[in-house]
């Protein structure tokens, strides 16, 4: 190699060096589920939600699915949250690329322990909070997306509609998923209210009893990324 080509050619491999080691590894989707750990929501309600999430991921459905993406991956983290000043990650950011990834994500969320403090329904701090993961997430990915469960209206911090648009201005879809057991028109609410960005939609679930089923059909509609009846 001539000196000259070397000169060109140095700024690019130094360019190339100060790259994250995956700054250009894609997913087809970055994924944030946020689970409600609010003072309306017992024990008992937790563990039907992060059971529901588990059993999910290792579906045969789920995983095809993520198999038969453009990039064959997507990235996943898992938040609890209730107040506005009470957030925790507790699954970090995860690439889930073949079945055996989708167990081993699923046996974290099983496993993983209620942190947050319990407190008022902020949903507006959960899309702060989330907005910001997203936006440092460790992968590139072709649709970002918050995936927002809740057995309740949003009554503490900003106001809710002023943060959606402000998270949807940037790119990021947020989907619902509506626990009835307490608000009986929260489906609503959040279709109003919560939810924005394409291909956006409401999950509904009974109860606590019907999480299962209903992130499981939300799940698979936001890894498809097309809207589905």
């Amino acid at each position: 190699m001539t000196g000259y080509a070397k000169i060109l050619l140095f700024p690019i491999f130094m360019f190339l060096a100060a790259l994250p080691a995956n700054a250009q590894e894609r997913v087809d989707l970055n994924l944030v589920l946020a689970v409600d750990s609010s003072y309306s929501v017992d024990a008992r309600e937790y563990a039907l939600q992060m059971a529901g999430m588990a059993s999910a991921f290792i579906d045969p459905t789920i995983i095809d699915a993520i198999e038969s993406g453009t990039h064959g991956a997507i990235a996943v983290t898992v938040v609890q949250w209730s107040h506005e000043y009470s957030q925790i990650v507790v699954v970090p950011w995860t690439k889930v690329a073949s079945g055996q990834d989708a167990l081993n994500l699923a046996a974290a969320i099983a496993r993983t322990q209620r942190q947050t403090s319990e407190g008022a329904t902020s949903i507006s701090g959960l899309l702060n909070f989330a907005q910001g993961l997203l936006r440092n997430a460790p992968y590139q990915a072709s649709r970002n997306v918050i995936d927002v469960v809740a057995d309740g209206e949003n009554n503490n911090g900003e106001r809710i509609e002023r943060v959606r648009d402000r998270v949807i201005a940037q790119g990021t879809t947020i989907n619902g998923l509506a626990i009835q057991n307490e608000v009986i028109y929260l489906q609503h609410y959040m279709r109003n209210r919560v939810i924005g960005g394409g291909f956006s939609f409401v999950e509904q679930a009974i109860d606590y009893t019907d999480f299962g089923r209903a992130i499981y059909r939300k799940l698979l509609r936001e890894i498809q990324g097309v809207p589905i009846g």
